[in-house]
């Protein structure tokens, strides 16, 4: 969707709004500066749907513009006048900005008890700059101006967004572990195809799982309201990102914060899922596995105390509806493992038909780590299973496999995205395979997919690695025919031989000359 409006015409409008503000940081940590940079981005989208909803209601009804259950009724929070953006921008040039800014977010908090803990109030402190932080203010307010209330919400959403990716970049690991890429999460949205019921994270990081799925279902010609949004996070910084990203884009959620986390304090535990969309932290060794050894969770086995991989593989499928679906991003090593008894939960797990499709990703995806990644797709009912009110067809006994490593580009010197392209290809594959009817029949293709029956799946000792089974991508005809091609490559490999034997030769010389 391109940008319009006052911001630019082009989609560059948040990178170069990002850099603007970037280079206001100084010598602020960007781990540090994301907090006071993303908290104003959503004083400015409250207050910028609070001010177009206040100037409706003036011009039908004053008495009704004070009417806070006006604005309630729309989902719009309740900004006191000391709060509004307006107030701020025109005191931003004030050394006594900082707790100004404080002063809006408590006062916010107090009229919307949903908010309560959410929003950043640190903006008073003495180390952050407060010339930076009138210059910030000037520039977010610049976002979406003059913009009416559902073009501001999803521009402002959009920076956010953006904001959020470019911290993750900047903070390297630590960023990882509160943002998945988008192309990571979009694959997996396009696969799974949430349009309604339940959509649950129980890791859900600062909330993209969510904000692609509703997306995706008014991508899609659905209506938001179709899908009901329930997580968890167990670090409080994150659950704060995470309740703000949802609020900017207008979706009603339920997300819980716990710092004991959703293996030992499972606040939804009554929950059954239709979706569920998760990207765990890979290979976590300290997850107190030792006190949850006879946990009802464990339906395949309980998982090792120093790997909590398959710790959340069943965690999930434990949450899921009896329709339902899960896609999980996990290390590739959960694919091939045997250790501590791996091997015999992921055994359990293929013979009872819980694995659906096995994706194997490319590298360098991820900013928090160059460990490989793979796609569980799992499914309670593979029977049939509804999707978009169709059946689809019996699965039980096969497996699809699709190896998506070759696919991806650089978008730095460390980082691969996959292009939509490439999503909608793997997302095909699944679609058609699984039997949805306007995806069209399925076909193995050499190298990319291969549905792999129970019986091949155990000779390869439950190793579920695409590579094993789709083969090698056949090569490209290059039109040379092949005694030509092998008369031009010997040739080509006497003539390296030969230049090889000079340098050893004279290596040979130089070092008698050395005395050696």
């Amino acid at each position: 969707m391109a940008q319009t409006g006052n911001n630019g015409g082009n989609l560059g409008f948040e990178a170069e709004l990002f850099k603007a503000a970037d280079k206001l940081r100084g010598n602020m940590e960007p781990s540090d500066y994301k907090h006071v940079a993303l908290g104003l981005i959503f004083l400015k989208y409250l207050s910028d749907a609070f001010e177009a909803r206040h100037a409706q209601l003036l011009a039908e009804d004053a008495a009704a513009a004070e009417d806070r259950d006006e604005y309630l009724a729309d989902d719009i929070f309740w900004v006191p006048r000391e709060a509004r953006w307006s107030h701020l921008q025109a005191n931003a040039r004030q050394s006594s900005i900082g707790t100004s800014i404080d002063d809006a977010m408590r006062a916010i908090e107090k009229d919307n008890p949903s908010l309560k803990g959410v929003l950043p109030k640190d903006y008073a402190r003495p180390a952050l700059n407060k010339v930076m932080l009138g210059e910030l203010i000037d520039l977010i307010s610049g976002i979406a101006l003059n913009e009416g209330n559902d073009k501001s919400k999803d521009v402002l959403g959009r920076v956010y967004e953006y904001f959020l990716g470019q911290f993750a970049g900047a903070e390297g690991k630590r960023g990882g572990e509160f943002y998945t890429p988008r192309s990571v999460v979009r694959a997996l949205v396009e696969m799974l195809e949430p349009y309604n019921g339940r959509v649950y994270d129980p890791c859900c990081g600062s909330g993209g799982m969510f904000v692609q799925s509703e997306k995706f279902v008014a991508e899609h010609g659905g209506r938001i309201g179709d899908i009901a949004i329930y997580g968890q996070e167990s670090n409080y910084t994150t659950w704060r990102l995470c309740k703000m990203n949802l609020a900017v884009r207008g979706i009603d959620s339920d997300i819980q914060w716990n710092n004991e986390g959703s293996f030992h304090k499972d606040e939804l535990r009554d929950l059954k899922a239709d979706f569920i969309l998760a990207n765990p932290p890979f290979n976590i060794s300290d997850w107190g596995g030792e006190r949850l050894r006879d946990d009802v969770r464990w339906k395949f086995g309980p998982p090792p105390v120093g790997n909590a991989n398959y710790a959340w593989l069943q965690h999930i499928f434990h949450h899921l509806a009896p329709r339902g679906f899960a896609g999980v991003v996990l290390a590739n090593g959960s694919m091939s493992s045997q250790q501590s008894g791996e091997g015999d939960i992921r055994r359990a797990m293929i013979e009872t038909g819980a694995v659906d499709c096995m994706v194997a990703l490319p590298g360098q995806l991820f900013y928090s780590t160059q460990i490989p990644a793979c796609l569980w797709i799992l499914a309670k009912d593979r029977s049939n299973g509804l999707v978009k009110n169709t059946r689809l067809r019996d699965r039980r006994g096969e497996v699809l496999f699709i190896d998506a490593r070759k696919m991806g580009t650089l978008v730095d010197r460390t980082r691969r995205e996959l292009s939509d392209e490439e999503i909608g290809r793997i997302a095909a594959a699944y679609h058609a395979w699984r039997g949805e009817k306007e995806a069209g029949g399925y076909a193995n293709v050499h190298g990319f997919c291969k549905s792999a029956s129970l019986d091949e799946i155990r000779k390869h000792g439950h190793v579920l690695t695409p590579g094993r089974y789709v083969g090698a991508a056949a090569q490209a005809n290059d039109g040379e025919p092949f005694e030509e091609k092998m008369r031009r490559l010997a040739t080509l490999w006497r003539e390296q031989q030969a230049e090889a034997d000079k340098l050893d030769k004279a290596i040979e010389v130089n070092l008698k000359k050395l005395g050696f």
